[in-house]
């Protein structure tokens, strides 16, 4: 084996390892259990951070999707809206698996396929995130800010950081052409 070759089996040999020891600590962190069900408090803020997590850590999940959950003792009650049926469908699958949830009931809106709405999302993503105020939102995995687009009709949901930020997004939003209305629904972070 000449040096370059033993160079790249080293490095990949290295790579595997520090993939594996990634691996096992991340599933030993998520394999704690959860509290018990009678203790109710410490169980549902266990569960509501487990379904947040499950949800932001879907593969398809973007700044055009929005997911919210609701907690009824054991039950989860998913809502929002996404463009990909996978992005629904793995959500659904995801608070499944979590340890104490009983039953998920999946009212995810799948937005209808449209490459006129597609092309109001990326006009609407270049209008908001290229604010030179609002860009700082943009650097997160998935940026604060969501763009909802159905038939049109836009609206805005997630967390900003003050009522400025918030109404700067409204106003690019509504900058946007071939855009019938703005429903803006961010909220500000106290």
């Amino acid at each position: 084996m000449n040096s370059r070759e033993m160079w790249w089996a080293s490095g990949f040999l290295l790579s595997a390892l520090a993939l594996a020891t990634t691996g096992a600590g991340a599933a030993k962190a998520r394999s704690q259990k959860a509290p018990s069900p009678r203790d109710t408090t410490k169980y549902q803020a266990w569960l509501q951070k487990e379904v947040r997590h499950e949800l932001v850590m879907l593969p398809w999940y973007s700044v055009f999707d929005n997911l919210e959950f609701k907690i009824e003792g054991d039950r989860v009650i998913l809502m929002g809206q996404v463009v990909r049926g996978s992005t629904k469908s793995d959500a659904e699958a995801r608070v499944k698996k979590i340890e104490g949830v009983s039953a998920v009931v999946n009212q995810i809106e799948l937005l209808p396929a449209s490459p006129i709405d597609d092309r109001l999302r990326w006009a609407l993503y270049r209008a908001i995130y290229s604010d030179p105020v609002l860009e700082k939102y943009a650097i997160k995995s998935v940026p604060p800010i969501h763009i909802i687009v159905k038939n049109g009709h836009v609206t805005l949901e997630g967390v900003v950081d003050s009522q400025a930020d918030k109404n700067l997004a409204n106003i690019r939003a509504n900058g946007v052409a071939g855009i019938f209305s703005v429903a803006n629904q961010l909220r500000v972070e106290k």
